[in-house]
């Protein structure tokens, strides 16, 4: 069996939240509709020179010669299955995708590709969440001076077997839209917004310059909570075009307390953060509680 080496772009892509859909739309439905949200991936894999390495269930493997040829196959992806007509069924809208990507080295041998770039890409779109492209300094730094597309510093994580912290990067693929029915003074203050976070008698703040801070358990977060119901990397705040949008990645949920509105929990989900109000980690925050994070966005 002949073995090479070369460097590719691995892309995986996941249909998200596949096992509600069986639930919605019955088995039948379900796997019609999948079949056909992978058959469009494999299209604009093929449209992007890209090779369909594997599919298993719900997700696709593929690659490509190059960084930028992978992620603007991500943007067409996410694009195709924005396109597909609506099903008339109660409780579903539309299917959409997790995208991982990794630039790097690889092993080819069999048809089959293996190597840290594609443990690393697993790893991305397991972080991803629906409509959304994630990927590594790596791949960015592979992209050509004066390439379009828009890309974020949001996190840092690890991944197994290889040493440090890496920055993980958000691909914006959807159309700015902020600007719409604001003039230009509106979308400025916008921009301008920043974030306070209050917890332990320490100050916080995010905007343009810090776009992400991490709350957990662990010492490596940037906000520390010491509490059993807390996971390790409990939840992450990101600065997402003037917004900002909390994110649980936890077992028992974060909960978001509104100024004036009910509290919601989230869970594996993800909120924009309103005005003020307080933050709870695998608990319902009242204001009196030592372990409610305090949040308020000013301009």
């Amino acid at each position: 069996m002949t073995r090479k080496t070369g460097t590719l772009a691995i892309l995986f892509a996941d249909v998200a939240k596949s096992t509600q859909i069986y639930e919605v739309l019955g088995n039948k439905d379900a796997k019609n509709l999948i079949d056909a949200c992978l058959s469009l991936l494999r299209k604009v894999t093929q449209h992007y020179q890209g090779k369909v390495i594997k599919e298993i269930g719900d997700e696709i493997m593929c690659v490509f010669p190059s960084a930028l040829t992978s992620l603007e196959a991500a943007k067409d992806m996410h694009q195709a299955l924005e396109d597909m007509p609506p099903m008339d069924k109660p409780g579903f809208t539309s299917a959409n995708i997790y995208i991982g990507i990794q630039y790097g080295p690889v092993i080819i041998e069999g048809g089959d590709v293996f190597g840290d770039a594609v443990n690393v890409a697993a790893r991305m779109v397991a972080l991803a969440k629906q409509r959304q492209t994630i990927t590594t300094q790596e791949t960015v730094d592979a992209l050509p001076d004066g390439h379009a597309f828009d890309v974020h510093c949001i996190d840092k994580t690890t991944v197994k077997g290889k040493s440090g912290e890496m920055n993980i990067y958000e691909v914006i693929w959807e159309e700015e839209d902020l600007t719409v029915m604001m003039d230009d003074s509106v979308a400025a203050e916008v921009i301008k917004a920043r974030l306070e976070l209050k917890f332990d008698n320490q100050i916080y703040e995010l905007d343009q310059n810090r776009p992400s801070v991490t709350l957990g358990r662990q010492i490596h977060n940037d906000v520390v909570v010491n509490d059993g119901r807390v996971s390790r990397t409990h939840a992450r705040i990101e600065y997402r075009r003037g917004k900002y949008i909390l994110i649980d990645q936890s077992s028992n949920g974060t909960y978001l307390l509104i100024q004036g509105k009910k509290s919601v929990v989230l869970k594996r989900d993800e909120s924009q953060l309103i005005g003020n109000g307080l933050i709870g980690l695998g608990r319902e925050p009242t204001p009196e509680s030592p372990k409610a994070i305090q949040y308020t966005i000013k301009m």
